[in-house]
């Protein structure tokens, strides 16, 4: 493999410690407030454990609100709360979000109770791995580029399946422009896992997910987890923040046909999420290459086989 093709497959961001907050940027809680938030964040991580073991035996509703209803209190466990807009489809889909944090998983859950589509690397955190493995998390190993296109073909499996599944295209985190003002805004959708979508006609339901310190009324990079920043120095920040808010827009529901070209898919899927349409509204878009979806954008076969990865 080239080094490009290397480059490719793993993104880089370009966001550093210059995308973080400074020291007293982000009002803080006291110290011992910080140690309870942790406390209760570990209690909840462990509690997961006997929800993923009841998982498997529960019907589809109670499981979902089971999943929907342990993020959510590991969010507020955190120092964390949410906010949604806009609702979702339905029936199964692939949701497509923009990355900023370890914590987008628990937002992304407690809207949409989905399998993950996740990096390798988190099957090896302490008890977060394990969850996520129990949990049906289908995980990438961005080392062998060649395996791609079996992760596509599990998450159309999972899709035809009737299950929804979510993943973060753009492969990597940034700071999605939340409060560092020389960063830019994210990074460009990969396209691959939308040809799961085309291949079994189910909608891309784009979401945005943005950071805010309620206490100053700005978006803000504390729960950012960016380039050589450690989980560790991370989680401090977030348990640190005080009253940090995380918002989860649900945008319009495209509905690809068969025959759509997935990088269009992923090219109108990224506007959505940056522009943020009327939340809630459905648009039954063919993404074919018409101005009104994309244009002046070159239009190539669907891709099969190992022709899929994650730059094409």
């Amino acid at each position: 493999m080239t080094a490009v093709a290397r480059d490719l497959w793993r993104p880089a961001s370009g966001c550093d410690d210059d995308c973080l907050p400074t020291a007293g940027e982000v009002p803080t809680v006291p110290v011992a407030r910080r140690v309870l938030r942790l406390v209760a964040a570990l209690g909840m991580l462990l509690a997961g454990i006997p929800v993923v073991a009841l998982l498997p035996v529960l019907p589809t509703r109670e499981r979902q609100a089971l999943v929907s209803g342990w993020a959510r209190a590991t969010a507020r466990a955190f120092g964390v709360r949410l906010v949604i807009r806009g609702r979702l489809p339905r029936r199964r889909a692939l949701l497509v979000a923009n990355h900023a944090s370890w914590l987008d998983i628990l937002a992304v859950l407690a809207v949409a109770p989905t399998r993950m589509v996740a990096k390798r690397e988190i099957r090896s955190w302490p008890v977060v791995g394990l969850l996520a493995a129990a949990a049906g998390t289908v995980f990438v190993d961005r080392a062998r580029p060649l395996a791609l296109p079996r992760t596509v073909a599990r998450v159309a499996d999972a899709l035809r399946a009737g299950r929804s599944v979510a993943v973060f295209p753009e492969g990597t985190t940034w700071c999605a422009g939340n409060g560092a003002t020389d960063c830019r805004p994210g990074g460009g959708f990969r396209p691959a896992t939308f040809q799961a979508a085309i291949d079994t006609g189910s909608p891309v339901v784009p979401l945005r997910l943005t950071y805010r310190c309620a206490a100053t009324g700005s978006t803000t990079t504390a729960a950012a987890f960016l380039g050589a920043d450690t989980l560790l120095r991370s989680v401090a920040r977030v348990v640190a923040a005080r009253e940090l808010v995380v918002s989860v827009t649900i945008a319009a529901a495209l509905h690809p046909a068969r025959d759509a070209d997935r990088r269009l898919l992923a090219r109108a899927a990224e506007s959505a999420v940056h522009l943020v349409p009327t939340a809630g509204a459905v648009a039954r878009a063919r993404l074919r290459p018409v101005p009104t979806v994309t244009p002046a954008v070159p239009v190539s076969p669907p891709a099969t086989g190992s022709d899929l990865d994650l730059a094409a």
